[in-house]
């Protein structure tokens, strides 16, 4: 009977999400989990058969279908006002948050294997997944995106390119007019900690979410988009693609971290995977490249969590792209927020670095 009933709600979940992906993986996942845990026990007869089937099925109801029938949504109620409005061409300029960003617990600072390779740890204390999107466990697996080969060799010819969807974005003590105290010239410090590193490096600073004098944040992305086109078709050898930003918090959150004896601001990875709650899988914004996008963040959050812990706050997850698609090795990253000094944003840089090089090289 609870076999009907497991069967019931896989197919059931196939036919309320509008984007049917996640259900074909939650019937694939019943079917390997059925045929791994029934033959075995009816050769062996280590335990009785029915024991071994049920418990791996409520394993993948609660791991894989039950997220999915949590954001099921009826598309036949969906108009077509609904589908065109300006929220779908200019979304995704949002990098805002549901809620505050939580900070990564005292006591899972250190980097334990075992547990970064079990998807519920790292949604408890690793991730923070916006309540507007969804990531299945198979997305998130510790294991594959811990054990995935980023490395590259160094060349002389440009490897990475660093640039600012929002060039704009200030510090509280940065000068107006100086573009050196924007995040563009925490970019700066970013360029030049990786070429000491013996890293070939291009900068963009110029600034996409300004038109004559006024902020155009709206197309911002659009704007960038096309810079990195250029800069890809100039030099194909780039591998590697950082968007840096500046947070906004509450006021009284402060975005400091003391480590190797000097106060740094802490920094945020921040991925899109093209999914959202409401509409599923977004086809118009396929990212090839979204596995080894997690898999980046993940290992440059490891990394942290081995030498810097305190370091980095918790990688939010989000539905949109965020131009993360012309790469596997992309990122972008949020340095401290509106309320941290310029200093401390370069500070940053320094660490910033050094988990890049371990990362990649």
């Amino acid at each position: 009977m609870l076999l009907c009933f497991c069967l019931f709600v896989i197919f059931t979940a196939a036919g309320t999400v509008r984007n049917q992906e996640f259900a074909v993986e939650a019937v694939t996942g019943y079917y390997d989990g059925l045929m791994e845990s029934f033959f075995p026990s009816y050769r062996n007869k280590s335990q009785p058969v029915y024991g071994t089937v049920l418990s791996r099925m409520i394993g993948i109801y609660r791991e894989e279908v039950n997220p999915l029938l949590q954001y099921s949504s009826d598309y036949r109620k969906t108009t077509g006002e609904d589908l065109v409005s300006g929220e779908y061409y200019y979304f995704e300029d949002d990098e805002d948050r549901d809620n505050s960003v939580e900070e990564v617990a005292e006591g899972t600072k250190k980097f334990n294997l075992k547990n970064w390779e079990k998807p519920a740890y790292l949604r408890k204390y690793i991730y923070q997944i916006d309540s507007t999107t969804m990531v299945t466990n198979s997305e998130i697996n510790g294991k594959e995106l811990l054990g995935m080969d980023l490395s590259l060799s160094k060349s002389d010819s440009p490897q990475v390119l660093i640039y600012h969807t929002h060039g704009s974005e200030q510090y509280k003590d940065s000068r107006p007019g100086s573009k050196s105290d924007t995040v563009i010239g925490v970019g700066d410090e970013l360029t030049r900690e990786l070429k000491e590193r013996g890293v070939s490096v291009i900068h963009d600073r110029k600034v996409y979410d300004m038109r004559n004098g006024k902020e155009e944040r709206s197309k911002a992305y659009d704007y960038a988009a096309n810079a990195i086109e250029k800069y890809l078709k100039k030099y194909p050898g780039i591998q590697v693609i950082i968007d840096l930003h500046r947070d906004g918090v509450n006021e009284n959150t402060h975005l400091v971290t003391t480590q190797n004896g000097k106060k740094m601001a802490q920094i945020m990875f921040f991925n899109g995977v093209s999914r959202t709650a409401s509409n599923g899988n977004l086809s118009y914004l396929k990212n090839p490249n979204k596995k080894t996008n997690l898999a980046f963040s993940l290992q440059l959050q490891a990394e942290a969590m081995k030498k810097y812990p305190g370091f980095t706050r918790k990688i939010y997850i989000k539905g949109y792209r965020y131009n993360l698609h012309y790469r596997g090795r992309s990122l972008l990253v949020e340095v401290g927020a509106q309320n941290n000094t310029v200093k401390q944003a370069k500070a940053s840089m320094s660490l910033l670095a050094e988990l890049l090089n371990n990362v990649l090289y």
